[in-house]
């Protein structure tokens, strides 16, 4: 952490504090924001464009994954933008990739085994069992058990433990055994929805009505409407419960 950085945090905090502001740091440049932002509620307010590391703005997509440290605490932390409230001595940049191995497949060729698994993902298997994946993880996902489930070749439960993955890639970003495990969960959750789980007979159904044209006129009626009342439908619309 900048010496420098640190001290100008410090000096401005009496003078941010009777402003409702905090200092933050943004890639190593200083900023007053308001408090109660989120960071990247804060990094617009610091005129940064989000072109990238954005996303659905509602903590699902995993596009906006940010580490930082605070003033006073030497840990490296992690966090979603559009969730973590920036503090005043924030240092923070974001990692909106992660360039981890990513393998090529054809996923009716593959078969739900370890060996697909570790041919694929050979690197699986230097895992140390060391928990800084699911330390890591911004959702509280139990990284280390689907891992351990995916080197079992249990894709039923590596599916299942990883199926809130928001793909972010912060665990591959800490992992000492340099480990892809945001890919090899979404693996494991292609096989089992590809050949393991029971197929849906109601999705088949509907899928038979498309094609037959059933929904043809309707779709074509709602070509002809206006924008507003598009909107009007869409915000009163049904929605199934959680």
């Amino acid at each position: 952490m900048d010496e420098v950085g640190v001290a100008g945090a410090s000096t401005g905090s009496a003078a941010a504090a009777e402003r409702a502001e905090v200092a933050v740091f943004i890639m190593g440049k200083r900023h007053l924001v308001p408090t109660g932002l989120t960071i990247q509620k804060a990094l617009e307010h610091a005129g940064y464009r989000l072109l990238r590391g954005c996303g659905c703005r509602g903590g699902f997509c995993g596009a906006c994954a940010t580490v930082y440290r605070v003033a006073g605490d030497y840990r490296l932390r992690v966090g979603l933008a559009c969730q973590t409230v920036v503090v005043d001595g924030m240092h923070l940049a974001q990692i909106p990739s992660f360039p981890a191995h990513k393998a090529r497949y054809n996923l009716d060729e593959l078969r739900p085994t370890v060996q697909t698994i570790t041919r694929l993902y050979p690197e699986v298997m230097r895992c140390l069992q060391c928990n800084t994946c699911r330390k890591v993880c911004p959702q509280e996902l139990e990284v280390m058990r689907y891992m351990a489930a995916a080197m079992r070749g249990d894709v039923a439960r590596a599916a299942d433990l990883s199926f809130d993955c928001i793909m972010c890639g912060l665990c591959a970003a800490r992992c000492p055994a340099e480990e892809v495990q945001l890919n090899v969960a979404i693996l494991c959750r292609r096989l089992y929805a590809r050949h393991v789980a029971p197929p849906a007979a109601h999705l088949a159904e509907r899928v038979r009505e498309v094609a037959a044209g059933a929904f043809d006129a309707e779709l074509a009626r709602l070509k002809t409407l206006p924008i507003e009342e598009l909107r009007q439908m869409y915000n009163t619309r049904d929605i199934e419960p959680e």
